[in-house]
């Protein structure tokens, strides 16, 4: 931590993309002033209740880290100290709620089953969001995101082979609330890998793989579910693998599934409870695999980018109007920007326009507008309005807690401005270009529209 520290020089660049500062102005809510806390604390200057004070609404976007000019890795102060703070703040009896209440979130999202009966029973609370939020903001947020209509269950095959020859092979992360919110996201990213010559295999014993869970400080449970993932994807670390890498079509998860080699580099430290419980030979072996695994995880736009399309879709009869979303942990997290434009712009007819802060968080950030539904509510109400600008009839975002946060922004802008557009996975799009299927989708504005950007700018 001490040289992310030192390497802050409080230039102020990371301020006009910080989420939290841009809404509540206040210099210690901004990635400078937090920093300046860290260091009070390590120094023995401040408590740390004072500090998470500041810290516990950071969404960890990491938009600071792309701004930074001096290369600080603000990812090396905040998960650390989430940890820590997680194990040694004081709680009163409204924190063990805020706890208990968080760590219901986390094991019902981690099991698919749970989490489709939850969104039954959400569904049927939605009346009560009025009182609930009246009475407490965070209590009426989960009946807030809960979908109108729950997708039935898409079952994924085992294994997909290629088309036509083989050109690579992966492994598929299923994602655990992916399958009850988007079951037919993972179904596509299989279609358009298998069309390019991708062998897609979908391992059964897989599980979540704890990113919401490291983002939130729970170190010790994201641990616990990597290692059964370790054992699921242990086919793409072995030294001669069949597969290229391990494919993940949600953001979130895939910048998870790369901080694994950080994860478990801290398994031994004494503050750690599964210390004692562990020899030191399984420990290494862990954090050997866990390594291997964050070398070897990749988007999957990033992946089908990078080997190349081989089939073209047909053109469209009409123009496509496509806005692109950059989830956080795609631009900065991965800084990954250019492979989903670059596989859109590849279908004829699609026309991609940029919106403005297209760097800012849009408020959902794992479990973030759950916790803090009023920045949330506040970013997503602003990344709403940015992107239905440029008019597009459809939007690109490649993280499935941004698209249901979206959606839910997007609604409440359109009682306002009009039916707000789709928003897809961009590999959902090719699939949908592959099969003809974009051309049945309405557009917003026949003819030429002013005032966007289009890509490249």
């Amino acid at each position: 931590m001490g040289e992310a520290i030192e390497r802050c020089v409080h230039c102020g660049f990371c301020l006009a993309t910080c989420p939290t500062y841009r809404v509540l102005g206040e210099e210690m809510d901004s990635p400078r002033g937090r920093i300046f806390l860290i260091k009070e604390m390590l120094e023995e200057r401040l408590p740390l209740d004072e500090v998470l004070e500041h810290l516990d609404p950071c969404l960890g976007c990491l938009a600071c880290e792309t701004s930074c000019p001096s290369g600080v890795r603000y990812r090396e102060l905040l998960q650390p100290v989430r940890t820590w703070g997680e194990r040694h703040r004081r709680r009163g009896l409204r924190g063990w709620w805020v706890r208990l209440r968080r760590l219901a979130l986390l094991e019902s999202m981690a099991r698919p089953t749970w989490f489709r009966a939850a969104l039954r029973l959400g569904r049927m609370a939605r009346p009560l969001r009025g009182p609930l939020r009246r009475a407490s903001p965070a209590l009426a947020a989960p009946l807030d995101l809960v979908p109108a209509r729950i997708p039935a269950a898409v079952p994924l095959p085992r294994s997909t082979p290629a088309r036509g020859g083989r050109r690579g092979g992966v492994l598929l992360l299923a994602g655990c609330v992916q399958q009850v919110l988007e079951p037919r996201l993972a179904a596509a990213v299989v279609e358009v890998l298998a069309r390019n010559g991708v062998e897609v295999v979908v391992p059964e014993d897989q599980g979540c793989c704890g990113a919401l869970a490291l983002h939130v400080g729970e170190e010790g449970r994201a641990r616990r579910l990597a290692r059964r993932n370790l054992r699921a994807f242990a086919p793409v670390t072995a030294a001669e693998s069949d597969f290229d890498a391990l494919i993940v079509c949600a953001a979130g998860c895939g910048s998870g599934l790369q901080e694994h080699a950080a994860l478990f580099a801290g398994s031994e430290h004494p503050e750690n409870p599964e210390h004692s419980q562990r020899s030191e030979s399984v420990e290494q072996a862990e954090r050997a695999a866990a390594e291997r695994l964050a070398a070897r995880t990749l988007d999957a736009t990033t992946f089908l980018d990078r080997l190349g399309l081989i089939e073209i879709p047909a053109p469209l009869s009409r123009p496509l109007r496509v806005a692109v979303h950059d989830p956080c942990h795609l631009l900065h997290a991965q800084r990954e920007r250019s492979a989903p434009r670059r596989l859109l712009a590849s279908i004829p007819g699609v026309e991609l326009v940029e919106p403005r802060d297209a760097e800012v968080c849009c408020g959902s950030a794992g479990l973030y507008n759950l916790e803090w539904p009023r920045i949330a509510g506040e970013l997503g109400r602003r990344k709403a309005e940015s992107l239905l600008e440029p008019e597009p009839d459809l939007i690109a975002s490649g993280n499935l807690g941004c698209s249901v946060q979206l959606r839910v922004t997007l609604e409440a802008a359109a009682r306002r401005r009009g039916d707000a557009p789709p928003v897809w996975h961009p590999l959902e799009i090719l699939a949908a270009a592959y099969r003809g299927e974009l051309d049945d989708l309405p557009r917003r504005v026949e003819g030429a529209r002013t005032g966007s950007r289009p890509w490249p700018p």
